[in-house]
C-alpha cells in the first residue's frame, strides 16, 4: 500500500534519507554579512590603490578633469541661458511697453455715439459704460493683431465683473498672485516673471514669460495688461544645448582619463618590467636583463640596470668563489689537523698519565698541554660542524621525543661544571609530556651551549631552566642573574667568536663557536634562539620549536623578557612591555 501524500510543511520521520533545513539567517547575521563583504570589497580597493602606479594616476586624473569639465560646463551653461534668454526678455519687454501703450490709448479716448441722443444729465453713467466697453474690445482686438500668435495678452479689471479680456485662448490664472502684487506696487513700469502659462481648457504648464503692467485711464479703474510670452522653443533649445554639454562633458573626461592612461602605460610599463627583473634578480636569476628601447631617460635607466646586475652579479660569483675557498680551507684544515692531533693526544695521554713521576714543574706543563688539547678538539670538531653548516650539508635525524628528557639530560651534563662553579641549577619542568620532532642530539647541544654560557657569566647565582608548550610550539628559557647583556647586544651574542667583553678570558675553555653553532641548529630545526638580556639584571636565552617538524613558526608559549622584569617596569610606570600576546596565547619572535 503506497504511503499517504504529505502536505505541505510536513516531512517523513521515517525511511528514507531525511532533508536538511537551511537554516534562516536573523537580520543581524545579514548586516554582519554585508559589512563583511564592504570590508573586504573596500580592503581589495585600497591594496590596488596602494600597488598600482596606473590606477592612481588615471583616478587622480579622472577626478580633475570631472571638477574641471563640471565648473566650466556650468559658466558656459549660465552665459548661453543667459546670452538666449536676454534678448527674448528685452524684445519682450519693448513689445510690452508699446502694448501697454496702446491700450492706455484706447482706453483714454472718449468716442461719440453716432445717432444716439439721449438726456447727458440722465444717460452720463451708461454711456460712460458703453464707452469703456468698447475701447476695452477694441485694444484687446489691437493686441491680438499684433500678437499674431506669438504671445497671448490678458486685460484685467478687479473691480469690474466681465470687464476681463483675452487673446490666444489664455486662462486667467495663469497671472500668479506675486505677480500682480509686483504689477500693483511698480506703478506703471513693466514687471516680469518667469512662470507657467495655462491656455483655456487645458492644465498642461507651458513655460513662458509674463510681464505685467497697470495702464492710467481717464475714468480711473485698475486695468493690468499682461503678456504672456511661451518659451518652449527656448526651453528646449537650451535642454538639447545642456544634453549636449554633458554629452561632450562625459566624452571630454573619458579622452582624458584614456589619454592618462596611455600615457601612464608608457612609463608604468618599464617601470613594472623593471620591478620584475630586479625580484628575479633578488631571488638569485643573475642573468635577468632588460631590453634597452630607444635612447630616453627609461632606455637609460634600463641600461643601467642591466650594468648594476653584471656588476652584481661579478662580485656575488667572486664572493661565492671566496666563501667557497674559505670554507674549503677550513674544512680541509679541520680534516688535516685531526691526523696530527691524534699523535699529539696520545703522547699527551701518555705524559698525563706519568706527571706523578715528573717534577712539579713538569707534571703542571703535562696538566696545561691535555687541558688546552681538550679545548683544541673541542674547537675542532665545532668548526668541521661549523663547515658542515656554511656547506649547506647539515641534515636533520628526527625523531618524536619528550623535551623533558632532553632537557633533564643536557641539565645532567651541565651538572659538574655548576657544581664547580657553585652554581644552583632550577628546573620548572611541566608534569605532561611534551612531545616534538626534533633531533635530540642538536637539541642537547644547544640546551649544553646555554647552560655553558649561563654558568661562566651567572657569577655563581641561580640558573631557572624553563619548559614550556602550547599546541604548535616547544620552548625552553635559560635564565642567569649574571653580567647581562648592554642594548644592542642580544643579536651580537650569536657571532662567531664574540665576546662581550674582550679583555675577559673564558673561564672554562670555550670555543667561541658555541652560540653560532647553537643558532645553526635552531634554524635547522626552523625554531627560534633568541637572547634578551640587561646589565646587572642578568640575561635569559629562548628556544622556541615547532612541534611538528616541518611547520611554520608563528610564536612562543614563553616570554623572551623574564616575567620580574616586565612586571618591575609596570610598577615604575616605564615603556610598554616589549613583546604583545601573539596566536593562541603566546608570545611573538620579538
Amino acid at each position: 500500500m503506497a504511503p499517504p501524500p504529505l502536505s505541505s510543511g510536513s516531512a517523513r520521520t521515517t525511511g528514507g534519507p531525511k532533508t536538511k533545513k537551511k537554516a534562516r539567517r536573523t537580520p543581524r547575521q545579514i548586516v554582519r554579512g554585508v559589512r563583511r563583504r564592504a570590508r573586504r570589497a573596500a580592503g581589495r580597493i585600497r591594496r590596488a590603490w596602494r600597488r598600482s602606479l596606473q590606477l592612481r594616476v588615471v583616478t587622480s586624473t579622472l577626478v580633475i578633469s570631472m571638477i574641471v569639465v563640471a565648473v566650466l560646463g556650468f559658466f558656459l551653461m549660465s552665459m548661453i541661458d543667459t546670452a538666449v534668454l536676454r534678448g527674448r526678455v528685452n524684445s519682450a519687454t519693448a513689445e510690452a511697453r508699446a502694448n501697454v501703450t496702446t491700450v492706455a490709448s484706447y482706453l483714454n479716448s472718449q468716442p461719440t455715439l453716432a445717432g444716439v441722443k439721449q438726456d447727458a444729465a440722465a444717460q452720463e453713467d451708461d454711456s460712460s459704460a458703453i464707452t469703456m466697453k468698447s475701447a476695452v474690445d477694441q485694444a484687446a482686438w489691437a493686441l491680438a493683431q499684433r500678437a499674431d500668435s506669438r504671445y497671448s495678452v490678458l486685460i484685467l479689471n478687479v473691480r469690474e465683473v466681465g470687464e476681463d479680456r483675452g487673446t490666444g485662448d489664455i486662462d486667467p490664472k495663469s497671472v500668479t498672485p506675486k505677480l500682480r502684487d509686483k504689477v500693483r506696487q511698480a506703478q506703471g513700469q513693466p514687471q516680469g516673471q518667469y512662470t507657467s502659462m495655462f491656455y483655456a481648457g487645458e492644465n498642461r504648464p507651458v513655460p513662458a514669460l509674463a510681464i505685467g503692467a497697470l495702464v492710467p485711464n481717464v475714468y480711473g479703474d485698475d486695468y493690468e495688461v499682461y503678456h504672456f510670452f511661451p518659451l518652449e522653443d527656448d526651453v528646449g533649445t537650451l535642454s538639447a544645448v545642456q544634453q549636449w554639454l554633458i554629452f561632450v562633458g562625459v566624452a571630454l573626461v573619458l579622452l582624458l582619463a584614456a589619454i592618462a592612461s596611455l600615457v601612464t602605460r608608457q612609463v608604468v610599463t618599464p617601470v613594472r618590467l623593471t620591478r620584475q627583473a630586479a625580484e628575479r634578480l633578488a631571488a638569485g636569476r643573475l642573468e635577468e636583463r632588460l631590453k634597452v628601447r630607444g635612447e630616453d631617460d627609461l632606455a637609460r635607466l634600463a641600461t643601467s640596470f642591466n650594468e648594476m646586475a653584471s656588476t652584481l652579479a661579478l662580485k656575488i660569483h667572486q664572493l661565492e668563489e671566496l666563501s667557497h675557498v674559505q670554507r674549503q680551507f677550513v674544512s680541509d684544515v679541520s680534516h688535516e689537523l685531526r691526523t696530527p692531533l691524534t699523535t699529539v693526544r696520545m703522547a699527551a695521554d701518555l705524559l698525563y698519565e706519568s706527571r706523578e713521576d715528573f717534577d712539579p714543574a713538569a707534571a703542571r706543563s703535562a696538566e696545561l698541554m691535555q687541558n688546552q688539547l681538550n679545548r683544541f678538539e673541542s674547537m675542532l670538531a665545532d668548526l668541521l660542524e661549523i663547515s658542515r653548516y656554511d656547506a649547506g650539508a647539515a641534515t636533520l635525524d628526527i625523531d618524536s621525543v619528550d623535551m623533558r628528557d632532553v632537557v633533564l639530560r643536557a641539565v645532567g651534563d651541565s651538572q659538574p661544571l655548576a657544581e664547580r662553579k657553585a652554581t644552583r641549577l632550577d628546573l620548572r619542568l611541566p608534569n605532561e609530556p611534551c612531545m616534538a620532532e626534533v633531533e635530540s642530539r642538536r637539541v642537547e647541544r644547544i640546551l649544553r651551549n646555554l647552560l655553558v654560557n649561563a654558568i661562566e657569566h651567572g657569577e655563581s647565582r641561580d640558573i631557572v631552566v624553563t619548559l614550556g608548550a602550547d599546541r604548535d610550539t616547544v620552548a625552553v628559557a635559560v635564565r642567569d642573574h649574571g653580567v647581562g647583556l648592554k642594548p644592542g647586544e642580544e643579536n651580537m651574542v650569536f657571532d662567531r667568536f664574540w665576546r662581550a667583553d674582550p679583555s675577559r678570558a673564558r673561564t672554562i675553555g670555550g670555543t667561541g663557536l658555541g652560540l653560532a653553532i647553537s643558532r645553526e641548529d635552531a634554524m635547522l630545526h626552523g625554531g627560534w634562539l633568541q637572547a634578551w638580556g640587561m646589565p646587572g639584571e642578568g640575561s635569559q636565552f629562548r628556544l622556541s620549536l615547532p612541534r611538528q617538524a616541518g611547520a611554520e613558526l608563528r610564536g612562543s608559549p614563553l616570554p623572551l623578557v623574564p616575567p620580574e622584569i616586565e612586571m618591575r617596569r609596570t610598577w615604575r610606570g616605564q615603556a610598554t612591555p616589549v613583546l604583545s600576546p601573539a596566536i593562541e596565547g603566546g608570545f611573538d619572535a620579538d
